[in-house]
């Protein structure tokens, strides 16, 4: 881990990232500009020379085309004062080239700049211009290197009779080459200058992001933040500003109920395709705001808090409170069995002083039929209930839930058309729905004008279908499923847990075992809440 800031060290070079950088931008900025300017002078030279060549050729063709010279060629001999010499040297002055040579047939020079070299022949092989064809060649000659241009002169009859060569003194292209070199340097000067700023700008803009530091303080940070989020007993999801998921950790996967390896998949894919709708995609997109929001993901219960960032993305952090939940509904049930025990307790002490006066007064015959009476009550309600549903486990949930609800003053009856056997696949499921619906309907009932909660359970084949009907005020028709959704309630919230649970999870119940629950108007008014639950029977 610690290696590139010991290789760095030791050549010198700065520890930050962001002077690291600048100074392998501008190491690629000069030497893209020296590249530059060396792919731009190697065609340059070779341009100009050829631009040198046709020049030359350009003048022996203009030269060759007076008839005087080629007559002045067949009429006069090598001499300095020959016509010859005197139409070669002015088309040199007026052209500017090194030298105009006219040459015969022999190779014999007719003229040339110095007069003492006219009559000698010529120093390079003059062969292929008096064949018939033009030359165009850089050479080394008597006067030096040279762009020479080479054509045939021709008499009026279209005979050759010599040949005119033409030189452009090579120091001159070499001059026009160093000339733009100054040029060149400086528009790679200045776009090399051009390259550092624009460098430093964006090294200064690093600086920002990276907070001033090392490659190797970002690379121990990645380190440590993957260790750190793959660790950690706690679900951590980021997301982009566009609702696209950055980072999913292992703890995460695991409460959503993802594969483990589908993980690493979930990155730049949409919230929604990952999770699909429901009130957690709404949670960890932040279209339900609030501190430690509750949510329902498949048989977990989950706390979400969610944190923007700086790019306007955002961290959801994820807590597991299933086990808490569990205990918390646990703990209702136990209270609820106190309750229970408490009505009878309450119920008995008063049959028990009623009792007492009775045999107190003398009233014996009044006393035997008071406790059998009482007994008889009891007896009936348990048998009513074991009669029509045969699970032991609903019907004495059912039995302490009735004893409950006479203490209230809200009579709870089963309905004569229930009749559940005891083949339940799930019965521990099936008292969580019920319990849930019940204690929902003795609190909407609770004060109403005449109070009453039913409770209708059967069979149908396979199918198990709960129904609850109570005498409270009813659910709108417009929050028949809002009521469904995490969090909500009309009640306040229990000092151990949070409220707006229980409809969303006897929903999520009958929908994992394929089934619905749905909420409607009783017959006589209040609400009617209904469970339907395929495949529940054996």
């Amino acid at each position: 881990m610690r290696f590139p800031l010991l290789s760095a060290r030791r050549l010198g070079l700065p520890r930050r990232a962001v002077s690291q950088i600048l100074l392998t931008q501008l190491a690629i900025a000069a030497g893209v500009a020296v590249l530059a300017t060396g792919l731009f002078l190697a065609p340059l030279s070779a341009q100009l020379d050829d631009q040198a060549m046709r020049r030359a050729l350009a003048i022996a063709q203009s030269a060759a085309a007076d008839p005087a010279l080629a007559a002045g060629v067949l009429s006069s001999g090598a001499s300095a004062d020959s016509p010859v010499q005197s139409s070669a040297e002015r088309i040199r002055r007026a052209t500017g080239a090194e030298y105009v040579v006219v040459l015969d047939l022999d190779g014999i020079r007719r003229s040339h700049p110095s007069a003492d070299r006219i009559g000698l022949p010529v120093s390079t092989d003059p062969s292929d211009a008096l064949a018939g064809r033009e030359v165009m060649e850089i050479d080394d000659g008597t006067l030096g290197r040279s762009a020479r241009g080479k054509v045939p002169l021709l008499a009026s009859d279209g005979e050759i009779v010599g040949a005119v060569s033409v030189g452009i003194a090579y120091d001159s292209v070499r001059d026009r080459l160093l000339g733009a070199i100054p040029g060149l340097l400086a528009y790679a000067g200045g776009a090399l200058a051009a390259g550092a700023l624009a460098a430093y700008l964006l090294s200064r803009r690093i600086q920002r992001q990276t907070r001033d530091l090392a490659f190797s303080d970002i690379a121990g940070l990645l380190a440590e933040r993957e260790a750190m989020l793959h660790s950690i007993r706690e679900g951590v999801i980021a997301l982009a500003p566009d609702g696209r998921v950055r980072l999913v950790n292992d703890e995460a996967a695991r409460l959503l109920g993802l594969a483990p390896d589908a993980a690493d998949g979930c990155a730049g894919r949409p919230l929604e395709d990952v999770l699909g709708t429901g009130r957690t995609t709404d949670v960890l997109s932040g279209r339900v705001t609030g501190r430690d929001l509750l949510t329902v993901q498949g048989s977990r219960v989950l706390v979400a808090n969610r944190m923007p960032t700086e790019d306007g993305g955002a961290v959801a952090t994820l807590r597991d409170r299933t086990e808490l939940e569990h205990l918390g509904r646990e703990l209702d049930s136990t209270r609820g069995l106190i309750d229970a025990l408490r009505a009878q307790d309450h119920e008995h002490a008063n049959r028990l002083h009623t009792l007492l006066g009775l045999l107190e007064l003398g009233l014996h015959e009044e006393a035997v039929e008071f406790v059998t009476e009482v007994a008889g009550v009891h007896r009936t309600t348990a048998e009513q209930v074991t009669e029509k549903v045969h699970d032991p486990l609903l019907a004495a949930l059912l039995v302490g839930k009735a004893t409950v609800a006479a203490e209230r003053g809200v009579p709870l009856r089963l309905a004569g058309t229930s009749l559940l056997p005891d083949r339940l696949v799930d019965p521990g499921g099936l008292v969580t729905i019920l319990g849930n619906l019940v204690d929902n309907a003795l609190d909407a009932a609770t004060g109403s004008a005449a109070p009453l909660v039913e409770v209708e359970l059967r069979a149908e084949g396979r199918t198990a279908v709960l129904r609850v009907r109570d005498s409270g005020p009813g659910v709108p028709a417009a929050r028949r499923e809002e009521i469904f959704t995490e969090g909500w309630s009309t009640k306040q919230p229990k000092a151990h847990r949070e409220r707006g649970l229980g409809l969303a999870l006897v929903r999520r119940l009958a929908e994992r075992q394929g089934g619905s629950a749905l909420a409607g108007e009783a017959a006589d008014g209040g609400a009617e809440f209904s469970v339907v639950l395929p495949e529940a029977l054996r």
